[in-house]
């Protein structure tokens, strides 16, 4: 079996996306897995990113070694965008972190990569982490364009000031999420290693110590060997968060 943590100075992150998904029916998931990650706490940090609606009732329950975190925020302060959440209110809301640039809003709602940095922008004005994804698509993967793929979207999507501790890359190939494929080990080695080469030629040290998540398909089955596979740094979890003893099942290649 691969060892099980590849890059120990680096603190894991494992964070769930819940997506469009979750009532006030489904908080007590958050407290089954607050009294897991409590009774035998993984090496690597973890995080629940619940719909808006979820998030300061989430925050009210006190969630012991569970931060919480945004699925999206507008790059504006304040203003007459009807729908729409700032980082600052996300922050307001108990949120450390918030995701941008997932490859759904990329695909459902044309964010270009100069949007995404502006949301990026936004999340450290707000003083949240920023957890920006990029992501090849099954067409550009089998056009061999996907180092170049992600390298673009990394370039175009990040500002020039980020650092370890205000932004996890998190790399999803969309191919792969939701639909119960997984790349090969040796595909999200590959991958993860021109991301980090990438962001030490543009950050130097602190590119050398961010976060680099691995999510498509991770479920518990599968978490011990990707995330044994060097320059993965925790993963961005769907599905299998939903529910307390999957997305524990998860953690526990960290334990």
């Amino acid at each position: 079996m691969a060892k099980r943590i590849s890059t120990p100075k680096i603190k894991a992150l494992v964070a769930g996306n819940w997506k469009m998904n979750g009532t006030g029916r489904q908080l007590g998931e958050v407290s089954k897995l607050v009294t897991a990650v409590n009774r035998k706490k993984p090496s690597a940090d973890v995080m629940i990113c619940p719909p808006a609606t979820l998030l300061s009732r989430m925050a009210a329950l006190k969630p012991k070694g569970v931060a919480l975190g945004g699925q999206d925020c507008n790059a504006d302060i304040e203003g007459a965008h009807t729908g729409d959440i700032s980082a600052e209110m996300l922050k307001d809301a108990g949120a450390r972190a918030v995701i941008v640039g997932h490859s759904e809003r990329r695909a459902d709602h044309g964010e270009s990569d100069k949007a995404v940095r502006a949301k990026v922008e936004a999340a450290h004005r707000a003083g949240l982490m920023a957890i920006m994804c990029v992501g090849e698509s099954l067409k550009q993967r089998k056009a061999g364009e996907t180092l170049k793929i992600v390298q673009a979207q990394l370039r175009g999507s990040l500002p020039a000031v980020c650092t370890a501790k205000n932004t996890v890359i998190a790399y999803e190939p969309v191919w792969a999420i939701g639909s119960g494929l997984t790349p090969t080990v040796a595909q999200v080695e590959e991958v993860h290693a021109a991301l980090r080469k990438a962001l030490m030629r543009r950050f130097g040290d602190e590119g050398a110590k961010m976060r680099i998540l691995y999510g498509g398909s991770v479920k518990p089955a599968n978490a011990t060997e990707l995330m044994s596979v060097p320059n993965v740094n925790g993963a961005l979890v769907g599905g299998a968060s939903l529910k307390a003893k999957d997305f524990y099942g998860i953690l526990q290649a960290y334990c």
